[in-house]
């Protein structure tokens, strides 16, 4: 299972992007973090990664589903404001 997440102190970074996080016993390990746009377009690039191929592949399909979703939730953590959580299927 992944947990996809904005985290709000990224305000220095130029694009909009996610941070993967994998479970790990009781933990949570950030395995990710993939830029969602450029230039306010959708545009999804993988910046770090320690995942496979195999779950590159799927993160990025499941973002691009779903990008409307994302990338409001994004804009609502900027804002202050309640998100909400979407159970994502692959």
């Amino acid at each position: 299972m992944f947990l996809l997440v904005s985290i709000p102190t990224d305000v220095n970074d130029n694009r909009r992007h996610i941070h993967i996080f994998r479970k790990g016993g009781r933990h949570l390990h950030s395995v990710a973090k993939i830029w969602i746009e450029r230039n306010g377009m959708k545009d999804i690039e993988i910046a770090e990664s320690l995942l496979s191929a195999k779950d590159n592949a799927m993160i990025v399909a499941a973002i691009d589903r779903h990008w409307e979703f994302l990338n409001e939730q994004i804009t609502r953590t900027f804002n202050g404001e309640k998100t909400k959580v979407k159970d994502i299927e692959k």
